[in-house]
């Protein structure tokens, strides 16, 4: 049996809120869907140097944080839906202001052991849900894992925005051949850095320096959720 059936079968509290009962319960269907409308742009405060135009679905609390946690450290595969969903209407908000043509998703890498030890990416996960979910609505959209993470960071968790820049300075990379084989299967393509949650945006800064480094220009980010006090509209 899939671990996405178990987790439908046996989950017996809701990710989002623990009332007992489905995986998803109603009332958290029903924030989630109304935190939709506040699908936008989102600058982190202080915004990295060079950071291009940030987008989420939603803020990081309530159901969406539960949901996101659940997926992440408990393995509730079957959250991989609904949080792709999100991310989709994050990425579909950033391909509206660039030009037409083909969208790349590019997960950010898992720092190494991390998904070993939780028998996951969780975030590459969304991200391929993510890019399913688009096509199905006529767009051209593939999840294109590019980015490999380097030795040496350590967890981001109580660093503050100038500790996670140094932290994650150089930490990631685009090995050539990957980029050959993604020329080979699109052209003109939009770039577009993905990730679970916008906090600092010294991650995103940083998957969209290593991708550059290697000629690929980053249209946008586009995240599941960004931490509320940080889901401030840039001015001008």
């Amino acid at each position: 049996m899939s671990d996405a059936a178990v987790d439908l079968l046996l989950g017996g509290r809701c990710a989002g809120c623990a009332r007992p009962g489905r995986l998803v319960c109603a009332g958290c269907v029903a924030e989630l869907a109304a935190g939709l409308a506040t699908a936008g742009p989102v600058w982190p405060d202080p915004v990295p140097p060079g950071l291009v135009q940030p987008w989420a679905a939603t803020a990081y609390d309530g159901a969406v944080r539960g949901l996101l946690l659940g997926h992440k450290e408990r393995r509730l595969l079957a959250l991989r839906g609904p949080l792709a969903g999100l991310l989709a209407v994050a990425v579909a908000a950033a391909a509206q202001e660039a030009a037409p043509g083909p969208l790349v998703l590019v997960p950010v890498p898992s720092r190494r052991g991390s998904a070993r030890a939780r028998g996951h990416d969780p975030t590459r996960r969304i991200t391929a849900g993510a890019a399913a979910l688009l096509r199905r609505t006529g767009i051209d959209a593939v999840a294109g894992p590019l980015l490999r993470s380097r030795p040496g960071v350590v967890d981001q968790a109580g660093l503050d925005a100038a500790a996670r820049a140094a932290n994650l300075a150089g930490s990631m990379h685009c090995p050539t051949g990957l980029v050959r084989r993604l020329a080979a299967r699109r052209t003109q393509a939009r770039v577009v850095v993905c990730d679970d949650v916008l906090t600092t945006g010294a991650t995103a800064r940083e998957a969209q320096r290593a991708l550059e480094a290697v000629g690929i220009e980053v249209h946008a980010v586009a995240a599941v959720a960004a931490t509320r006090r940080r889901s401030v509209p840039q001015a001008g």
